[in-house]
């Protein structure tokens, strides 16, 4: 009798020999996948994710990482402690987070819900390495076509976007179509739009930094203020029970309010380092600026933003939406 592997409705079974080189492909291919998303691009002294390279244009170096830290506790700040305001159900069962950067909000909510799943996504592999049991964090372009297994989340998270997305109505409707039923998105994001109630901002070198940086985002294509448009965009993605929380964040310590000043101390130290973050890729990639020149414009906002007569404030949207039963 001839071998029986090409007979039909049979399979034929892998030899050991065999079973391990394909193994030993998929580690090689796996490991091959690992090691590029860590072969970061670095230039004019900062550093920046290699996956998907260049999709996202400010840096995920130590600095970065721990403005991004400082940011996490603004929000709390902000937002009276809370991760959220969604009115989501006591036991999730999935939760995803979008462009977690350090992980921060993920773990916090991990650790509060122990027994939800909590994924974070990012370009960038800048997550501690110990973590709740119940979150785990991947790689991926959130600007993507997604592929969770079927999965649908229960809730979906957001933050601070802003300049690292080019079609926000197509990622809300992406997350629209991965929310379960009564499941809950919420973004929080800028107005970036810089303003002062006094005229105090005009002629200012922080408001020229904001202008510069606004237009060089926008003809690259992303949007650098989607606060505002949130509630229309949750609404033609299909959301209902939209709520809107709109939050007055200044920059710098001249506030006489206690609760915005310690608002402004927060952001002044992270726009410390912010501003040469968000400036240097985007102005020396695609508007032809050296690196000293990019470096003297963030100096001159910096030293705006320590001036107490520069009466600088930014609005801040929290804007959730349930997906219909």
């Amino acid at each position: 009798m001839g071998d029986s592997a090409g007979a039909p409705g049979r399979k034929r079974q892998l030899s050991r020999v065999e079973v391990d080189a394909e193994v030993t492909e998929i580690e090689s291919f796996t490991a091959s996948l690992t090691s590029s998303v860590y072969d970061f691009r670095t230039e004019n002294g900062r550093r920046y994710h290699a996956y998907r390279d260049g999709n996202y244009l400010m840096p995920n170096d130590e600095d970065e990482k721990e403005r991004l830290d400082i940011m996490h506790a603004m929000m709390l700040e902000m937002m009276g402690g809370k991760l959220f305001l969604a009115p989501i159900s006591r036991s999730p069962r999935h939760v995803l987070d979008l462009g977690t950067g350090t992980g921060l909000w993920a773990i916090d909510f991990g650790d509060k819900f122990s027994r939800t799943e909590v994924i974070g996504n990012d370009l960038s592999p800048m997550q501690p390495e110990y973590v709740p049991p119940n979150v785990k964090f991947i790689i991926d372009d959130f600007e993507d076509e997604w592929v969770y297994e079927g999965r649908r989340f229960d809730f979906i998270h957001a933050r601070y976007l802003a300049g690292s997305v080019r079609d926000f109505p197509k990622l809300l409707e992406q997350c629209y179509n991965n929310t379960a039923p009564g499941g809950w998105v919420e973004f929080q994001d800028w107005d970036t739009k810089i303003y002062s109630e006094d005229g105090s901002l005009d002629g200012s070198s922080i408001g020229l930094y904001y202008d510069i940086i606004s237009a060089a985002y926008s003809k690259a294509g992303y949007t650098i203020n989607p606060g505002p448009n949130l509630e229309q965009w949750f609404r033609e993605a299909g959301f209902v029970d939209i709520r809107v929380r709109k939050y007055l964040l200044p920059m710098g310590t001249w506030p006489k309010d206690e609760h915005l000043k310690v608002l402004g101390a927060w952001n002044l130290l992270e726009a410390d380092s912010g501003f040469e973050a968000g400036a240097m890729a985007i102005l020396t990639r695609n508007e032809g600026w050296a690196s000293d020149e990019v470096k003297i414009l963030a100096q001159k906002a910096r030293s705006d933003i320590r001036n107490h007569r520069i009466h600088s404030m930014f609005d801040f949207y929290v804007v959730s939406g349930r997906k219909p039963e």
